[in-house]
């Protein structure tokens, strides 16, 4: 099972979220998302398990405990949404509706 952890600390690692759910079961790998340009952590990030009943139970006894410091929120990952480019209403993208000054 895919998990999600958000509001983790900015100083939490790979290791630490590895750490974190290994105590609920085996952890095939965990992930904190980091910005590509600063390589800072973003905040939240990705744990994978094969267990599904150990991953339900480090989801419910994880989400809104305090960990590093934080209070993190913990719960099953859902497939990313795939966005729509017809919505962008902004930017020079924009059907050539906006007009530039010089």
């Amino acid at each position: 099972m895919n998990i999600f952890v958000a509001k983790l600390s900015f100083g939490t690692t790979d290791e630490d979220l590895k750490q974190l759910f290994g105590e609920y079961g085996e952890v095939s790998s965990a992930h904190v998302v980091t910005d590509k340009m600063t390589g800072r952590s973003k905040g939240y990030g990705f744990i994978e398990m094969p267990d599904d009943e150990a991953a339900n139970k480090a989801i419910k006894e994880l989400n809104e405990c305090e960990y590093d410091g934080r209070v993190i929120a913990v719960s099953q990952a859902r497939p990313r949404e795939e966005k729509s480019y017809s919505d962008n209403r902004g930017g020079y993208g924009n059907n050539g509706n906006r007009s530039r000054r010089y």
